[in-house]
């Protein structure tokens, strides 16, 4: 009698698991396993913002720009397995700057467009990241500012950590090489070459 019992509850429990799994299958980034694992969804679009410290160099000059940046961020992350790919598009103020003898070189501002690909660890994503730079060097000599439009590429490293169903936070290193360009006032062309790091936040949709 008592193992009927003890069969029944068991037949009684499944059943009602059965329903309440497949009903967790349907709600936000996270989706449950059939061992009642979670597991973290990063598919989707997402939108955050970073901040970060920039330090590169003026080519064929003695110039180190280096400065404080901040930024948006927005991209979308398909999933197939443990592997995603995306893409994400930001941009970026910085406060980059540096002066030798009376010149002076700044990086105001620049944007990326770029791919990414990575490999999740449920809510640990390891991701690589490639595409176009874009952005303003402003030179200057006194009474003289000369600003030109850059264009080149980047390509870096990255870590995301889901911390609950909607928000991530990542940590960040990019190289940018924002090609030559002639300045009358060096007569050389002149380009930025820089190293980033930068911590971020993302909110999933």
């Amino acid at each position: 009698m008592k193992k009927a019992i003890l069969a029944m509850t068991l037949t009684a429990m499944t059943a009602a698991a059965g329903p309440a799994a497949a009903a967790d299958l349907q709600r936000g980034p996270y989706s449950a396993a059939p061992i009642d694992m979670r597991v973290y969804n990063w598919a989707g679009f997402y939108a955050g913002a970073n901040v970060g410290y920039d330090w590169g160099k003026i080519t064929n000059s003695a110039l180190e720009p280096t400065g404080f940046a901040g930024g948006l961020q927005a991209g979308y992350n398909f999933q197939s397995g443990q592997f995603v790919f995306g893409a994400e598009t930001d941009i970026q103020a910085t406060s980059a700057s540096d002066t030798f003898a009376a010149f002076k070189f700044s990086n105001p501002w620049f944007g990326t467009v770029r791919g990414r690909a990575g490999y999740a660890l449920n809510n640990v994503l390891f991701y690589g990241t490639l595409g176009v730079a874009y952005g303003d060097i402003k030179g200057e000599l006194p009474g003289v500012t000369e600003d030109k439009m850059h264009l080149g590429w980047t390509g870096g490293l990255g870590m995301e950590v889901g911390l609950t169903p909607n928000w991530s936070a990542k940590v960040e290193y990019l190289y940018m090489d924002l090609n030559n360009r002639v300045y009358s006032i060096t007569g050389l062309p002149n380009g930025y070459e820089a190293n980033m790091l930068r911590f971020g936040v993302n909110y999933h949709f």
